[in-house]
């Protein structure tokens, strides 16, 4: 007995909806007590997050002199550097943990300078001295016990990128390619879009999600809030208020995707407690919820792609972080 399509197409299982998934990234990576408390984070709900470095954090006062910016004297950056020999061992200690665990070592390029009017030549500048400081970073320093796969990995293993203010230009574009790099994560959207190819590199953006009473879109990251919230002032004793707005946008923004059409979303923070850490503890607060459930998987910007291709090819996907 042939049954009419209708019945047919009622009598099929219904597909799974793929995972949602959700990709956490912190830029700088810098202050020391924050690489512990985000690597706790992650052992407590199972995430894997990016880590856009900047590399003057790999140099001390005294060697400092080893990065010399585009178009400005050795030894300057926007951000500072590190204090000591000691805090660039710490910190190389936590990268290595970081690792270990499945998380991901991106480049925030060096000095955090807004490179928007640097030229393919200064972009290509700035990545070699990226990958120069990052590989010679025991070196530089005095620093003894060097891995012995440091280098191999400080050439090979950093393979995403995030610019600096989130300022890219047809320029910088050009170099990534040239640079070896797979993806590119300084772009922004209107809400969570899918990554696209473009000039051989992958483009992910930032989604602005609604926030506020009055659901007014803020790019989803915590320095935007902060300015948002308080004019980029610390207002401490309004901490909990801005934590729970804040929380309330990642949760509203999450539930859109996981109820709809589960594009990827992204947040992204940075190792500096504005607000009295309000950012942070909203984060904490929504991570611990949503990235425990059985199909959502957080992770980050190269596992994510590496899970994608193998979903989109068949192949069966690594472990988170792998």
């Amino acid at each position: 007995m042939l049954l009419p399509a209708s019945a047919e197409a009622a009598s099929e299982p219904a597909k799974a909806p793929p995972p949602q998934y959700m990709i956490i990234s912190f830029d700088g990576a810098h202050d020391l007590a924050q690489w512990q408390r985000s690597r706790a984070l992650a052992a407590r709900t199972g995430a894997r997050f990016t880590y856009f470095l900047s590399c003057v954090f790999l140099l001390s006062k005294e060697t400092r002199g080893e990065y010399q910016p585009p178009g400005r004297k050795a030894g300057r950056s926007e951000v500072g550097f590190a204090q000591t020999k000691g805090e660039v061992a710490r910190r190389l200690d936590e990268i290595r943990l970081a690792l270990s665990e499945g998380h991901e070592l991106a480049s925030h390029a060096c000095g955090h300078f807004d490179g928007k009017a640097w030229s393919r030549a200064d972009w290509l500048k700035e990545f070699s001295a990226f990958k120069r400081i990052m590989a010679e970073a025991y070196k530089i320093n005095g620093i003894a016990g060097e891995p012995a796969d440091w280098r191999n990995f400080a050439e090979t293993g950093v393979s995403g990128f995030r610019a600096p203010y989130l300022s890219t230009s047809a320029a910088l574009f050009d170099a990534l390619k040239a640079a070896g790099f797979r993806y590119d994560a300084s772009g922004v959207s209107r809400g969570p879009v899918e990554p696209h190819a473009e000039g051989g590199v992958e483009r992910f953006a930032l989604p602005q999600i609604p926030e506020g009473p009055k659901a007014r879109r803020v790019i989803a990251m915590d320095y935007n809030l902060f300015v948002r919230h308080s004019g980029g002032f610390e207002r401490p004793d309004e901490a909990a208020a801005f934590q729970e707005r804040s929380y309330e946008a990642f949760k509203a923004a999450f539930d859109a995707q996981y109820r709809g059409g589960r594009a990827p979303l992204q947040l992204g923070f940075h190792f500096t407690l504005m607000n009295d850490g309000a950012y942070w503890k909203a984060l904490e607060r929504f991570a611990a919820e949503v990235c425990v459930m059985a199909d959502v998987v957080c992770t980050s910007y190269a596992d994510y792609m590496k899970r994608t291709q193998s979903e989109h090819s068949g192949i069966d996907a690594p472990a988170a972080g792998g």
